[in-house]
């Protein structure tokens, strides 16, 4: 399994919430094209899904976020 950049995380998860909030409104083959070329690139978390794969990679961008800021006593 691939763990990406989490910036690079942060900004698939976005445009790919971004363009499914699109796609239900204007249902176009353009935003569906432009939401399956996003969530490729997502499921190099390992998975064959968009929705595992967002679950995924939030979870390696918590983890992340976790390494970056440990909790202090």
């Amino acid at each position: 399994m691939i763990t990406a950049h989490p910036s690079l995380l942060r900004e698939l998860v976005e445009r790919c919430e971004t363009l499914r909030r699109r796609l239900a409104a204007d249902n176009s083959a353009q935003t569906a094209r432009r939401l399956e070329d996003a969530a490729y690139t997502l499921l190099a978390t390992g998975t064959r899904r968009l929705d595992p794969a967002m679950l995924v990679a939030r979870q390696q961008l918590a983890e992340a976020m976790r390494r970056e800021q440990p909790l202090r006593h």
